[in-house]
């Protein structure tokens, strides 16, 4: 038996969805721990592109059963808007897929609260709006509205209620008709369908440890968009990094064997806040289309930059990574030479660890180190000896400097453009 988490250990778009995949093969089980529908993991099949926001990878493995935890927040519509485009494409998800009882709902006053906070706030996050941020404060603030909670109509209907009336100077500047009787009777509308995937997760997925069955767990987003560790307040809304899993699948930290953290060959941010290697210029462009960074959910273009080992090395420490996969080495494939933060520069000090101060961190410069390109294309590549020797050197200072082993390189999207270094 053995249970693994993947974690993201940069801003997210991390090609978590393709890893996942890929190591479904040797799991029992997969269960999602956090985020909501503003997740976006995209996997390439054959031929086929599939992008899933709340359903795990898992699912396109037919023999294999997904979990969709407590700790992610479950907008209705969405979900079953997945489940009818599975089937659409030839993958039945039934008897395949459960979700706790006690998730929470992502309401459609959600959406029209992140909305209106967004555009009046002054530094703008860059939120997705799908009312990920404003769920996950009902729960918090005990206000929110479990998915057991459909199962008694007087007590959705009261919270409903409730809910309104706590926020109606926020919702008056709403230009729909976000009455009580409307929003119960659409959410319910869903209650007979949802019912058949409903279950005690926490239960099912312990007795599954008892079992020997290996789970492979995965999160939304990225290290550095967690509420507690990332870039606060330019993040989301639940605990991307490793133990969310734990809190949000009501599993014991013994049972995790391992967790793997993946990262791209250089960085990217959606939205939002302090990225100090960024490239606002032309290289940044270039990566941004070579490397198709537009978000999954949104469609935004990505913030682009070179690789920041400082944030993979603080990654790595408070996630407990064992493993590392590297992704998008490919995008690299052209370049002269490439740049890699080592440190960061503040005042007159250099930083060799990541600071928790965010007022500091924005006012940190990268300091680099310029290794030399291998202008070979490497996409596709399945052996490790096949690579270029600067590309294997490159791959090495990542190994030396998180002090974390590679043992998986992507070179290119589909399944098969991978190299397995174990």
């Amino acid at each position: 038996m053995t249970t693994r988490v993947v974690v993201g250990m940069q801003w997210g778009d991390e090609g978590k969805g393709k890893i996942v995949d890929i190591l479904t093969s040797q799991a029992d089980i997969v269960a999602r721990y956090q985020g909501g529908a503003n997740a976006g993991h995209t996997v390439v099949v054959g031929e086929q592109k599939f992008i899933l926001h709340l359903i795990p990878s898992g699912i396109l493995h037919p023999e294999k059963v997904c979990v969709i935890g407590n700790g992610v927040v479950i907008d209705l519509e969405y979900f079953f808007t997945e489940i009818d485009a599975l089937k659409k494409r030839g993958i039945n998800p039934e008897g395949r897929i459960w979700i706790s009882q006690s998730a929470h709902l992502v309401m459609p006053y959600h959406k029209t609260m992140e909305a209106y906070e967004e555009e009046k706030r002054k530094d703008k996050i860059g939120t997705t709006l799908r009312g990920i941020g404003p769920a996950y404060q009902d729960k918090i603030a005990r206000a929110g509205i479990r998915i057991s909670d459909l199962w008694d109509k007087k007590i959705f209907e009261a919270k409903v209620k409730e809910n309104l009336k706590s926020k109606q100077n926020v919702l008056k500047n709403s230009k729909e008709n976000l009455s009580t009787a409307q929003i119960v009777k659409k959410v319910l509308s869903f209650k007979t369908k949802i019912k058949n995937y409903v279950r005690d997760t926490s239960l099912f997925l312990n007795q599954a440890l008892k079992q020997n069955k290996n789970l492979l767990l995965e999160g939304a987003q990225g290290t550095l968009l967690d509420i507690d560790f990332g870039t606060y307040p330019f993040g989301t809304s639940s605990n991307t990094t490793v133990g969310g899993a734990c809190t949000g699948l009501g599993i014991p930290p013994q049972a995790i064997d391992e967790v793997i953290g993946v990262a791209k060959a250089y960085s990217t941010r959606v939205g939002n806040g302090p990225f100090p290697t960024e490239l606002s210029n032309s290289l940044g462009s270039f990566l941004r289309q070579k490397g198709d960074e537009f978000g999954a959910t949104t469609s935004r273009p990505r913030r682009c930059g070179w690789l920041d080992l400082v944030v993979l090395k603080y990654a790595t420490r408070i996630n407990g990574v064992d493993e590392l996969a590297i992704t998008k080495l490919d995008v690299l494939d052209n370049l002269d030479e490439i740049k890699v933060c080592t440190g960061y520069k503040y005042k007159n000090e250099i930083l060799d660890e990541f600071p928790q101060d965010q007022n500091l961190f924005e006012k940190c410069k990268p300091v680099y180190q310029t290794l030399p390109g291998w202008k070979t294309a490497t996409q596709s590549i399945t052996r490790i000896e096949k690579l270029p020797l600067n590309a294997r050197r490159y791959l090495d200072y990542i190994q030396e400097n998180t002090e974390a082993k590679i043992f998986l390189i992507s070179t290119g999207c589909r399944r098969e453009d991978t190299i397995f270094l174990d």
